[in-house]
């Protein structure tokens, strides 16, 4: 910009400026037409300058941890192969979808019951393989292979070299109005993507650390937020009686859907419970439950029968927002954000499914996304008005992360759960924070 001819810098800066106040004016009256006024003033507008702070204040990376945990991981990786090498008994790229298919049907013999890609190929996708892996050593060896060179190269070998020089930090850039639902994505680098189902994954968490030794990083959760969120928007009897008594959501489904006490759930019971809670408003039918479960179709229709029959309050709840997204092309979170559903009377069975699942969804997603963001603004009021030097670093979805001044330990978990409990104040059923703290992410997690 300095080398540039500046008259032509001033008029190119003077369009822009113009058209932005053009749009604005545009964009306003769009806003007003569809109600939308005060998801903007209240959340959209102050959440700007918390993501401003949230990400200049970057996130402290164990650089050291992450090249000894790379090492590791490359010893892994190599053992991997060569188990693999052995079984197969002969040297193949791994990395090669099309190799992989031939050497484990061809040559191996093991036995394929899918349909070939389009191309003709063998699929060996995760689902397919975890199906193999059970009763094929090697393709668990290859799917230990493909988690070990995928978090090496995505994550620990990556993060270091996103450090920002200057800082010493990582700052990820967070898109407040990208995702339909309203929830926040990440990007250069993904930062709500770093990975938690493995023991693998969740150590990549130990390399966030504190920006030094007079801080701690703090980890506050919204608990089981879109189950309350589904209570609360559905108004069910039984799933707002098992929060007030402060019951195991899925322990309490469990007895009801089994017709046992609440103390006599099996494992199996609640864990079955727990898989239908997630489910059934993601729009699972019997089929994708009883794949989830590894119960015959027909059961898991009788499970989905009988969890509708015990929560009712839900299932009217689906149909008459199904009902009324047909006829407004539109749903609506608790705090009035729109998401428009234009595949919602499509004459194609697929997209109209969609549609009505996306129609389900969106409401609680969307108010558990609301109602972060909510949280975020009057925590880092707070966090101001107090003149706290503490710093909000990162946002997970129902997840927040700070980096705190071991001396502002105790009046910033006061915030924190203050701010979050009641970031809609309105809400019948109880919200839950919980909380932790620790020399890195993980261990505060």
């Amino acid at each position: 910009v300095r080398q540039a001819d500046q008259s032509k810098v001033k008029e190119y800066a003077a369009e822009d400026a113009d058209i932005t106040l053009q749009l604005r004016d545009l964009l306003f009256g769009e806003l007003k037409k569809e109600g939308l006024l005060n998801v903007y003033d209240e959340i959209e507008e102050p959440l700007i300058k918390v993501l401003v702070a949230l990400e200049y204040a970057g996130v402290n990376l164990d650089q050291k941890y992450l090249n000894d945990y790379s090492l590791e991981l490359q010893e892994q990786i190599l053992n991997e192969e060569s188990k693999i090498y052995k079984i197969a008994g002969t040297h193949f790229n791994i990395a090669s979808p099309k190799q992989v298919g031939e050497i484990l049907f061809d040559k191996l013999k093991i036995p394929y019951r899918w349909r070939r890609t389009a191309t003709g190929q063998y699929s060996t996708d995760e689902d397919k393989m975890t199906e193999l892996a059970e009763q094929n050593e090697i393709v668990a060896n290859i799917m230990q292979h493909r988690m070990y060179s995928k978090l090496k190269s995505t994550y620990v070998d990556a993060l270091p070299l996103m450090v920002n020089k200057k800082t010493g930090r990582i700052h990820s850039s967070f898109n407040q109005a990208l995702a339909a639902t309203g929830r926040l994505s990440s990007n250069n680098p993904n930062l709500q993507n770093i990975p938690i189902r493995t023991p693998e994954g969740r150590r990549i968490r130990e390399a966030f650390i504190p920006r030094d030794d007079n801080h701690i990083l703090l980890s506050a959760d919204y608990s089981q937020i879109e189950l309350r969120l589904i209570a609360e928007i559905s108004k069910d009897e039984a799933m707002l009686e098992a929060f007030a008594k402060n019951q195991d959501i899925h322990r309490a489904t469990a007895a009801r859907v089994y017709a046992v006490d609440y103390d006599a759930v099996t494992d199996d019971q609640r864990r079955n419970a727990k898989t239908v809670n997630f489910s059934i408003t993601y729009g699972a039918g019997s089929t994708n439950l009883s794949r989830q479960l590894g119960i015959k179709r027909t059961e898991a229709k009788v499970l989905i029968e009988q969890y509708f029959k015990q929560y009712s309050g839900l299932k009217k709840y689906m149909d008459t927002t199904v009902e009324f997204a047909r006829e407004h092309g539109y749903v609506e979170t608790l705090l009035g954000r729109r998401r428009k559903l234009r595949d919602i009377n499509s004459r194609n069975g697929m997209a109209r499914s969609g549609a009505e699942r996306i129609a389900i969804n969106t409401p609680i997603q969307g108010t558990a996304a609301d109602m972060i963001k909510l949280a975020m603004i009057k925590i880092h009021q707070a966090m101001q008005e107090q003149k706290m030097q503490s710093k909000m670093i990162l946002q997970v979805h129902d997840e927040l992360v700070f980096d705190i001044l071991k001396s502002e330990v105790g009046p910033m978990k006061i915030i924190i759960e203050e701010q979050m409990k009641n970031a809609i104040p309105s809400l019948q059923v109880p919200i839950v924070v919980g909380m932790g703290t620790g020399d890195n992410w993980l261990e505060a997690h």
